[in-house]
């Protein structure tokens, strides 16, 4: 399993993982502070908030050089980014401020650990579709001969499945397409998800954008394939063909650079 959809909404595991960790902490966190100590309640509101900003503070602060350009990321939530270690900092500055006793702080002990646990084990389920083999069907190109994936084993490979009418695809391509142009030691395959050959190229030629490998995929099959829920999605694929590692949604220039410095060092 690589994401969750609830309805129009689609998470992946991580997200999805940390939603449900979020979820059990408020619920653990409740019944605690009805039979332990009422100050359970006011602490893990708090708490969250501080794990949530902090968290993100961090990340930010580690990847300044990325987020300096394009300051407004800070708070572009949805492309995910949040440093684990600051945001327990967060934590517990909090729980100085509020837990007076030992028996709160027992409370307050297991009420974080139950929720990383459900977290933590919810974030395994994504290893179960990681190692698996690039398809062999060839998908027609926009320039050049019908190409399957399988065939570029020898380099590492960015697979990225979009659409023009996805909001998320569009806000992403650019960056995509400007890593793509400027690296050599990783091939990207843009994947068009159900279109035909001139809505991409209106599309395209609307956003000044130049993709070197443009791929059509009209009935969905490396959806099916790797068995995908939404759009974006972005597939990293290590050089003897295997997937790495995937990315559901609009992915962030440290997340796209991060993956590529980790298939790179795996050659």
């Amino acid at each position: 399993m690589n994401a969750v959809a609830l309805g129009p909404f689609v998470f992946s595991v991580h997200q999805a993982a940390a939603l449900a960790g979020v979820f059990v902490f408020i619920a653990v966190t409740a019944v605690l502070a009805w039979r332990v100590d009422p100050v359970i309640g006011k602490w893990s509101s708090w708490a969250l908030v501080a794990a949530l900003l902090a968290a993100r503070a961090g990340h930010v602060a580690l990847h300044w050089d990325s987020f300096a350009a394009e300051p407004w990321r800070v708070f572009a939530f949805w492309q995910g980014g949040f440093q684990p270690v600051a945001g327990f900092v967060g934590v517990l500055l909090v729980s100085a401020f509020f837990i007076r006793s030992v028996k709160a702080g027992a409370a307050a002990v297991a009420a974080l650990g139950v929720s990383l646990l459900v977290a933590i084990g919810f974030a395994q389920l994504k290893k179960a579709t990681l190692g698996q083999a690039a398809p062999t069907f060839a998908l027609e190109q926009m320039h050049g001969p019908p190409l399957a994936i399988s065939a570029l084993a020898g380099k590492p490979v960015v697979v990225n499945l979009w659409a023009n009418w996805c909001p998320p695809c569009r806000r992403e391509m650019p960056l995509l397409a400007k890593v793509a142009a400027s690296r050599d030691d990783v091939v990207f395959l843009f994947v068009n998800q159900g279109e035909g050959t001139q809505a991409i190229r209106s599309y395209l030629t609307s956003q000044h954008l130049e993709l070197g490998h443009v791929l059509l995929d009209q009935s969905m099959q490396v959806r099916r394939h790797y068995r995908t829920v939404g759009l974006p999605t972005t597939l990293f694929l290590r050089a003897d063909g295997t997937l790495a590692d995937i990315h559901v949604g609009e992915v962030s220039p440290e997340s796209l650079d991060a993956e590529i410095s980790k298939l790179i060092g795996a050659r």
